[in-house]
């Protein structure tokens, strides 16, 4: 039995409306800014889905792939062309952390913050 449903993944981060930017531009989805918590922003998608994205100035990130310093979580986002979308995510600032050497269909990044993220051939 289900005990509820996700209502969205939180990232913690220094600046929440730049990652939320990053983001929107990965995924797509609308950024929503929250006046009376400046510390709070939403990604929301037309599909309902979501992510958050909260002040944590103090952040230590993660090192990938450093068991000292774990990736703390990951997504990973389908595309239909890894390096058209390669090309794009690095235009955005994200970083390439491992390339597959072309034996994988799939990618990782950090993104600006330095939290991995895969990108996956579908």
């Amino acid at each position: 039995m289900m005990i509820g449903k996700l209502g969205s993944v939180v990232l913690d981060c220094p600046d929440p409306k730049a990652l939320a930017e990053f983001y929107a531009a990965v995924v797509g989805g609308k950024v929503r800014l929250d006046p009376d918590s400046p510390e709070w922003v939403d990604l929301v998608r037309e599909d309902g889905t979501s992510l958050g994205f909260q002040q944590a100035p103090q952040l230590r990130e993660p090192r990938w792939p450093d068991p000292e310093r774990p990736q703390q979580f990951h997504m990973d986002v389908v595309v239909d062309d890894l390096d058209t979308a390669q090309e794009r995510v690095l235009e955005l600032g994200a970083t390439l952390l491992d390339d597959g050497k072309g034996e994988r269909n799939w990618r990782v990044f950090a993104d600006p913050v330095g939290h991995p993220f895969c990108l996956c051939a579908d």
